[in-house]
């Protein structure tokens, strides 16, 4: 799979969610994403019969990193069919969040995922609240 296929989805994903995001903030990650943070993680795409990708996740240490499904097939049930397969085989138990994208939390709690924690910022020190989500019971 061609990273660059994956950053596609990603950012129409970013810009159909995360209004909160600047030209500059999403440039930022246009860049990382594919040099940084996929080649470090497990990745696992869904496409239609037809080979198009309609979006993907991405995994690491019991934590989904990222999962982001083509606007165009958003309330499919391919996100949750993502999160499934990482909680029900791969053990994932734990989440980070926008804390500005409500849908995503939305989604989250909707499956079972409750707020642990906060950060003011996220990893890269910008100033996007980090919510921390876990399924009950994760770590235990």
């Amino acid at each position: 799979m061609r990273w660059d296929e994956l950053v596609v989805i990603w950012e129409a994903a970013v810009r159909d969610s995360h209004d909160f995001l600047s030209e500059d903030d999403i440039a930022f990650f246009r860049r990382e994403i594919p040099e940084k943070y996929l080649p470090a993680l497990d990745v696992y795409a869904m496409q239609d019969t037809g080979g198009r990708l309609l979006g993907f996740m991405s995994l690491s240490d019991g934590m989904t990193e990222m999962l982001f499904i083509d606007p165009r097939h958003k309330g499919k049930g391919y996100g949750r069919r993502l999160l499934d397969l990482a909680v029900m085989e791969r053990g994932i138990r734990r989440v980070d969040v926008n804390e500005q994208n409500p849908a995503a939390l939305a989604f989250y709690r909707s499956r079972g995922f409750e707020v642990t924690g906060r950060d003011a910022t996220d990893p890269s020190g910008r100033p996007f609240p980090i919510l921390h989500m876990e399924l009950p019971g994760a770590g235990k």
